[in-house]
């Protein structure tokens, strides 16, 4: 009785913001754990303080100013860690995204008290508290897309309310202070990050796709009814705790609150981007992003024009499964497993939990994951009663990673071939020791890939190369030279070209 006496005194609430004060006087410059750990407490102590609302914004706002710091110094630090991520940074990251959340909530139950004509007046205009909450809901997007977690329950909601709340106050198109994009941008710009797969992206790639999307795209234009004469239509249900669906996929119900928006534009300017970069033109005269002007730039800028404008129907009905496999992964393991299987080096445990004929998707059970990236290639092996004989090492991409908490993993493949050869190539005019490359043959599988294709670290080759010499060990040395007719995958680890015999 006590303590809820206690809590209820004014002492105590003085208290408590004297303690934010306090905190936020010494805030600056303290990141990491403990500045988190802080800052969310302060956020807890601020919705359990009965302040009016004028008095409550102000303080908001100051914590919001530390939130953004904090989520800003974050973020980098995301972008080197393998997956699952240790312990301690996911629980770091849990507790930010926690405050984050809170600043979100906080924010929009302000709006109520800013339209009551007998309330007091408040610092700053309902659009400004609609536009943190919804930048407050981006930062946890673009986490959680760097640690490959699923986003938090209600978030989507929450985005899809505020909105809303926006163009119904007449605010969704009003013009921000300092150049800052309106929230109807804001809005649209999460929606186009969660509709590119990020799951399928390396934290890199996921970092490109933010600034490019944030940087060089336009707010994406809704409607009540689909977009006529367009292959890139989604649909977002407001009442649904989800970002968006592909109407090619999926279609709304008929008694939901759907609005629409079509991706032709933004697909098209990623394609010229892409034209641009592969002409010559560098990303600092386009507008781009740095990361557009390394390798992988065009490939993401690829990938993004089909997964906007050209999304994919399933094609294969999955089956479910349960069974152990092997995996080794990343090329140079790969090729030194095909050439030397007897030293196979360290091999990782999983269980497949469906498979259909272009692929799997696993659950990891023992071994290191520390080196495994979404767009490198590995090798997959069933054991026990699912072993094949003889034994078969299907060779796979990995095409999206997620991790729910930091013992657990999961990946989706696609398969490539059901074997590989082991090979080294090098151009007749490289000399050195560095002239030789390992690289795998694939063979053909039709109807998708009708020609033998070449599995190589990315950048080394363009299409139409000619005089590729390929060193084949098969008892004797065997010398191929190829020409490299077509370049059918592209990630930033890796490249597969389709070759043909260079006559």
């Amino acid at each position: 009785m006590s303590a809820t006496l206690d809590s209820l005194s004014p002492a105590s609430h003085e208290a408590r913001i004297k303690s934010i004060l306090e905190w936020l006087a010494l805030a600056h410059g303290h990141n990491g754990t403990e500045g988190i750990n802080q800052l969310h407490r302060q956020l807890l102590l601020l919705r359990e303080a009965p302040l009016p609302n004028p008095q409550r914004l102000k303080l908001l706002d100051l914590l919001y100013a530390q939130a953004e710091r904090m989520a800003n110094a974050e973020l980098p630090r995301l972008l080197e860690v393998s997956l699952p991520i240790p312990r301690k940074l996911r629980q770091r990251v849990r507790i930010l995204l926690d405050a984050l959340e809170i600043l979100t909530q906080d924010y929009l139950n302000t709006l109520a008290d800013m339209f009551d004509p007998n309330g007091p007046s408040t610092p700053h205009a309902p659009h400004t508290s609609l536009r943190r909450a919804m930048y407050a809901i981006a930062w946890q997007a673009r986490i959680t897309h760097l640690i490959a977690a699923p986003s938090a329950i209600g978030l989507w909601q929450q985005l899809h309310s505020a909105y809303l709340t926006a163009r119904r106050l007449g605010f969704a198109d009003t013009p921000a202070p300092l150049g800052m994009p309106i929230i109807r941008k804001i809005y649209t710009d999460i929606l186009l990050a969660a509709i590119a797969q990020p799951a399928s992206f390396s934290p890199l790639e996921l970092e490109f796709i933010s600034q490019y999307i944030s940087q060089c795209t336009p707010p994406l234009e809704l409607s009540e009814a689909p977009p006529p004469d367009s292959d890139s239509v989604f649909w977002i249900d407001l009442d649904r705790d989800f970002p968006a669906h592909s109407l090619s996929r999926r279609s709304p119900s008929a008694d939901a609150r759907i609005i629409y928006f079509s991706c032709d534009s933004v697909s098209t300017n990623a394609l010229k981007h892409r034209t641009e970069l592969l002409g010559g033109a560098h990303a600092k005269a386009l507008g781009l992003p740095e990361f557009a002007d390394t390798h992988g730039g065009p490939a993401v800028l690829q990938r993004l024009h089909q997964l906007w404008g050209h999304p994919a129907k399933r094609r294969f009905p999955r089956r479910r499964q349960s069974y152990r496999a092997h995996l080794c992964a990343g090329l140079d393991n790969l090729w030194q497993l095909i050439r030397s299987p007897g030293s196979a080096g360290e091999l990782s445990e999983w269980m497949v939990t469906n498979e259909s004929p272009d692929g799997y998707a696993l659950m990891h059970i023992a071994g290191r994951t520390d080196h495994l990236r979404v767009g490198d290639v590995i090798a997959l092996q069933a054991v026990g009663e699912h072993a094949e004989i003889p034994p078969l090492w299907h060779i796979c991409i990995t095409r999206w990673a997620i991790s729910e908490n930091p013992e657990h993993i999961e990946l989706g493949l696609q398969v490539l071939a059901p074997m590989a050869q082991a090979v080294e190539i090098a151009h007749p005019c490289a000399t050195g020791p560095s002239s030789k490359v390992p690289a795998l043959i694939l063979p053909p599988t039709p109807p998708l890939r009708p020609s033998p294709s070449l599995v190589l670290p990315a950048g080394l080759l363009k299409e139409n190369t000619r005089r590729i010499i390929v060193m084949v060990e098969t008892g004797n040395l065997e010398i191929r030279e190829v020409r490299a007719t077509g370049l059918s995958e592209q990630t930033s680890s890796i490249e597969i070209f389709s070759v043909s015999p260079d006559d």
